[in-house]
């Protein structure tokens, strides 16, 4: 038996779509092998739930954030003695780490993200992943955060990055009829995508409104679309305002699926001058549909761009890189289409989810 421990399966956001990759992958890995899979999830509603990643189905249970009971129910599965206990977050380590105290033969496996290890984290959880038979990193910078900031071995260490969704990628591979929100503007477009949250202003929108400000005095038709929620879009919007970019810069969110994929066909390049991403998927997202893209020199971006080849990184501490960054490729369009070309053809040759699927199966049943 495969048992899966997740914060979240249902919801939108990095960490919760790295967890349907996941599980959808641990339910192809144990149907392959005759295994039974359980997965039961914290934070999404009371009950059984279904969910899909590339017509790979899955169950799972949620909690509706019931501590308590997920914790029962995790003890309750240990005693079924299963082989591999897999937990998709840091915060879920201890209960993996109890659970392998009653099932003494079981491979327990903990998955990272990245922003939620660059700080040491408390004792309890420190000491499960040190536990750990191996513990997962989608980047290489999150595995050096994990070895000098947490003190987990190396040598238990393994990368696994994400993969691109492959619905996603299928709409990426036939973009005509894809409908684009009537709010989408014309002209030159840099696209960001983000949660606009106060408490993700690392994500850098501030940065990017200034730089369209900056360089709308050389190109006019240049427009700066921010989709996504949150609660710091009151304070982005008078921001624009301030920066005398009103008529250029867009804020727009509650997209489907579809329309969003519709803005990054749209758009020219994406960016997102992000300080704290340990991996960042709208990356691959935007590189699907060969668009050239912009990032930092920080967390897992490096991992995704490479510089001057498939996008273009940035110093965060410079206020002057961004800004230069979009110039180069706004003002040369065979750079600019040559970069998304390479993007593209990266994402589909190292990011596809049966490479995923593949190396996690090779990580399951094994030991660190």
């Amino acid at each position: 038996m495969i048992v899966g421990l997740f914060p979240g399966l249902a919801s939108v956001g990095g960490v919760q779509m790295a967890g349907r990759q996941t599980a959808a992958a641990l339910a192809s890995i144990a149907c392959e092998r005759g295994r039974s899979c359980v997965f039961l999830s914290l934070n999404d509603a009371n009950g059984e739930h279904e969910a899909a990643v590339g017509g790979l189905r899955f169950k799972y249970r949620g909690f509706a954030r019931s501590k308590s009971r997920f914790i029962v129910a995790a003890l309750r599965l240990a005693r079924a003695r299963p082989d591999v206990i897999f937990a998709a977050h840091p915060n879920l380590a201890p209960i993996a780490a109890v659970m392998k105290l009653l099932a003494r033969r079981a491979q327990v496996i903990v998955g990272t993200h990245g922003i939620e290890v660059w700080q040491p984290l408390p004792a309890l959880r420190r000491k499960a992943l040190h536990s750990a038979s191996m513990v997962l990193a989608p980047s290489s910078d999150t595995a050096r955060k994990l070895t000098f900031v947490q003190g987990v071995r190396a040598e238990n260490i393994r990368r696994l990055p994400w993969p691109l969704d492959p619905d996603f990628l299928n709409l990426a591979n036939l973009p005509g009829n894809l409908p684009l929100p009537s709010q989408f503007p014309h002209g030159r477009i840099v696209l960001s995508v983000g949660r606009w949250a106060a408490s993700e202003r690392y994500k850098g929108a501030d940065l990017l409104i200034h730089a369209i400000s900056e360089l709308t005095q050389e190109f006019s038709d240049l427009h700066l679309v921010l989709v996504g929620e949150g609660d710091d879009l009151p304070r982005l919007e008078k921001l624009a305002l301030a920066a005398n970019t009103r008529d250029n810069v867009h804020f727009i969110s509650g997209l489907s699926r579809d329309e969003l994929a519709a803005c990054y066909a749209a758009c020219d390049i994406f960016a997102l001058p992000s300080t704290g991403e340990g991996f960042g998927l709208v990356f691959l997202e935007a590189m699907a549909f060969q668009k050239p893209v912009i990032g930092t020199t920080l967390g897992g971006i490096p991992d995704i761009i490479e510089d001057g080849i498939t996008g273009i990184l940035v110093e965060p501490n410079n206020s002057s890189s961004l800004p230069r960054a979009l110039r180069v490729l706004l003002s040369n369009d065979d750079l600019r289409l040559g970069m998304g070309q390479r993007a593209g053809e990266f994402v589909r040759a190292h990011h596809g989810f049966e490479c995923f699927r593949a190396t996690l199966a090779g990580y399951c049943g094994s030991s660190a």
